[in-house]
């Protein structure tokens, strides 16, 4: 067939399919069916993370009461059958006729989206759950959900299956006159959450303790009612965010005792700040929008770390701190040490991108510097002691920044990546698209030698490093860049580095870390996990990092291979086999054991390998246990050694 008679008949099928193409084909999908048909598009995703997406969304509705001023206690269970309950004390969600509707405001609420008080500024001056889809989407998941509401004396009742009214409303029961609050209780359908629909009672304590802080005076409390380990836990912070600062500080060297609080508002925009300095390099500064993580920052984290800078600064120069011929502090001078929190809640915040992690309101910028300032201004008058240990600090900052940089320059290219920056060590893969690379970092000269036979050269690279890499916990900017395995990595990546480090120019869209499956090996994972969460964030936060999953053992009997994990597992394996023929055991101490074939079939095949992606689902507890570990305090490091040696199996020493 020529060029043009395959032309011809292209187009003839392109007239016959849109002929075929008519209204019949138009899907209309009616209540919540767009829900349960793209359950993505409303929870993000239906893995863990969308399942505890439902517990949210039904707890925003009692935090919205509470900012409101008419509720200050929300109780959370997670039932013996795995389901949900949330009650608070809220006004009760209304009961009368919705006009549009024609039904029940009640039923509205759990059926049609975009139907809630968080419209038009009438039942909420400010919303954590924007969009009014919060009830409906959760109704829309569960295989049943029940809702109670108290209110005028009486206890209303409704009930629904797969999001359809199963029983309509009617009064159950009756109350106190002065009663009130909402009861809901939804169980989440397991062909909607099919990976899984159990609850992480540690993911959902966290978020539980961390709106306590983010809400001074609400009292929150988790219970879990399932046999394994019936807890419960009472979250109660009167002074909020200042309270938070401790926690999180908790542990560390701090410059001064007290964390330095800001609250006001300002053209209906409400601001709260709570800051303390650590002895640390390192920096945590979290940003809330309406109780909203806003992950990647925005406008009111500008707003405050320009008044930080500034402030700071102004202080220095006034006190003769800094001369003048000195350069002023830079931000990430005054950031060294810094732990911070800054929530603010606004009636109309507009978040870029659907994830809500980044604030774009230009207001807030502007609303957050001044009340910050000034604040912090006067702090810094009426505490000198304070405010030269605070300066001090920056100014020790940005001696170690001027020697980072002059170290910073080895990690530059001149075109593209240098290979002989990296002498023998770095083996890149030929594809120059990031998303099919992969950047293997390997323990050793004989494992990488392995992995460089073994790999896929198209997708692919190998780099190793020479045992355990330098502490970053423990060191200053201009030591880490003066590291040559570190300077190696981030040369490799291709990312840059500090304040420069841009992940959207990451060579590689996996970042593999291939270590030994021995305690030592769990060390030098551990150094390099500290690593990218100290100055790769942006790489854990797209979801790059990965840790490898080598096996322990190799069991062949007759032609029968097979690769076991540990010795609980090798021992029931064991315990299955035929007497005959005898089963040969090789135990790996090392990847560098293992030949070319071996190292590809187990740990680098795509088909056959399993990797555990990096998470910061709780970025406190990895926070703590970062520092517990790998920081300067040894107390917090013995109690965990002394509380956690039962559990490990093998030590290897």
């Amino acid at each position: 067939m020529t060029d043009n008679e395959k032309q011809e008949e292209l187009e003839e099928r392109k007239e016959e399919k849109a002929k075929e193409y008519d209204a019949s084909q138009i899907q209309v999908l009616e209540g919540l069916e767009a829900v349960r048909k793209r359950p993505g598009m409303y929870i993000g995703s239906t893995s863990s993370q969308g399942l505890h997406h439902l517990v949210w969304e039904i707890i925003d509705n009692g935090i919205d009461e509470a900012l409101a001023g008419f509720a200050n206690e929300i109780n959370v269970t997670v039932e013996k059958d795995n389901s949900i309950t949330v009650i608070d004390n809220g006004r009760g969600i209304p009961v009368d006729i919705q006009t549009k509707t024609g039904r029940p405001a009640l039923e509205t609420v759990f059926t049609v989206l975009h139907a809630g008080g968080k419209f038009g500024g009438g039942g909420y001056k400010v919303s954590g759950g924007l969009h009014g889809v919060g009830a409906s989407v959760v109704n829309a998941l569960s295989t049943s959900l029940d809702v109670e509401v108290r209110r005028d004396g009486k206890i209303y009742g409704m009930n629904f299956k797969v999001g359809k009214v199963a029983q309509q409303m009617q009064v159950i029961g009756t109350c106190g006159e002065h009663e009130h609050g909402t009861k809901v209780h939804f169980i989440p359908d397991p062909d909607i959450f099919t990976e899984t629909t159990t609850y992480d009672i540690k993911i959902l304590t966290t978020r539980i303790r961390e709106l306590a802080f983010l809400n001074k005076g609400l009292r929150i409390t988790i219970a879990d009612n399932r046999p394994e380990k019936p807890t419960r836990e009472e979250f109660h912070y009167a002074g909020g965010i200042k309270h938070y600062i401790e926690f999180l500080n908790k542990g560390k060297e701090v410059l001064f005792e007290e964390p330095i609080y800001v609250e006001g508002e300002q053209k209906g925009i409400t601001v709260e700040v709570a800051l303390q300095y650590t002895d640390d390099f390192s920096s945590t500064l979290l940003t809330f929008t309406n109780n909203i993580h806003t992950y990647e920052g925005g406008t009111h984290e500008a707003g405050f770390k320009t008044a930080l800078t500034r402030v700071i600064n102004d202080y220095a120069r006034k006190t003769g701190l800094l001369k003048e011929n000195d350069t002023n502090l830079s931000g990430e001078d005054v950031r060294e040490g810094l732990t911070a929190v800054v929530s603010i809640k606004h009636p109309d915040p507009q978040f870029e991108g659907q994830t809500k992690t980044k604030l774009g309101n230009s207001d807030a910028r502007t609303v957050t510097d001044k009340m910050f300032s000034e604040t912090f201004s006067k702090f810094m008058l009426e505490n000198p002691n304070v405010a030269k240990k605070v300066v001090e600090k920056g100014l020790i900052a940005a001696k170690a920044r001027v020697a980072a940089k002059r170290a910073r320059e080895m990690t530059r290219k001149k075109n593209g990546l240098e290979i002989s920056n990296l002498p023998g060590k770095l083996a890149d893969n030929t594809s120059k698209d990031p998303e099919i690379s992969e950047l293997f970092i390997v323990e050793g000269d004989s494992a990488g030698g392995s992995a460089k036979q073994g790999r896929s050269r198209l997708t692919q690279a190998i780099l190793p490093i020479r045992g355990k890499i330098l502490n970053v916990e423990k060191a200053s900017l201009d030591r880490i860049l003066a590291n040559e395995e570190i300077r190696s990595l981030f040369t490799a990546l291709g990312t840059g580095f500090g304040q420069e480090f841009d992940v959207d120019k990451a060579k590689y869209h996996k970042l593999i870390i291939m270590t030994d499956a021995d305690v030592d090996g769990a060390h030098i994972r551990t150094l390099l996990l500290t690593l990218f969460y100290r100055f790769m964030r942006p790489m854990i936060d797209s979801g790059y990092v990965y840790i490898a999953q080598p096996p322990l053992y190799q069991i062949r009997q007759g032609k029968m291979i097979r690769y076991i994990d540990s010795d609980i597992e090798l021992n029931d394996v064991l315990g299955q086999l035929p007497p005959s023929p005898k089963p040969s055991i090789q135990r790996y101490k090392g990847l560098g054991e293992m030949d070319a074939s071996q190292l590809w079939e187990t740990t680098m095949d795509p088909e056959k390998r399993r990797l555990l992606r990096v998470d910061l689902a709780d970025a406190k507890e990895a926070n703590d246990v970062f520092e517990m570990l790998m920081g300067d305090h040894v107390g917090p490091r013995r109690q965990f050694i002394e509380e956690n040696a039962t559990f490990v199996e093998n030590l290897d020493a």
